[in-house]
């Protein structure tokens, strides 16, 4: 469903340490919001649904909730140290439009929906 580079993943691995905090794992979602449409979500938890998905990448535990499947289905998370510009990137290969920052999308159901609703 997801891939998480070893970069991304040495990265999560230093900010979970630093944490000091042994029951957290990464959370990856998306809410609606953003000038796309969809918004990513990424950031620790302590606390799992019953309909959360647990993903075991690298060594590291990653959870995805019932709704963020869909759009997050093949979404690689990559991490680059590039200066001042370096940080997480998302690549989602189900996007057909994103903002300018890189943090939403739009996918294509999406897309139809709005014109549906358009021809209505």
């Amino acid at each position: 469903m997801i891939n998480i580079t070893e970069s991304a993943v040495e990265q999560i691995k230093k900010m979970l340490a630093a944490e000091e905090a042994p029951n957290l794992f990464l959370r990856v979602g998306v809410k609606a919001g953003g000038c796309s449409g969809f918004s990513y979500g990424m950031g620790f938890d302590d606390e799992q649904k019953e309909t959360d998905e647990e993903l075991k990448l690298n060594g590291l535990k990653v959870v995805v909730d019932e709704e963020s499947k869909k759009y997050l289905n093949g979404v690689e998370i990559d991490f680059k140290n590039e200066g001042m510009s370096g940080g997480f990137t998302i690549h989602n290969p189900n996007a057909i439009a994103t903002c300018g920052c890189g943090s939403s999308f739009r996918t294509k159901p999406e897309e139809e929906q709005l014109a549906e609703k358009c021809d209505d």
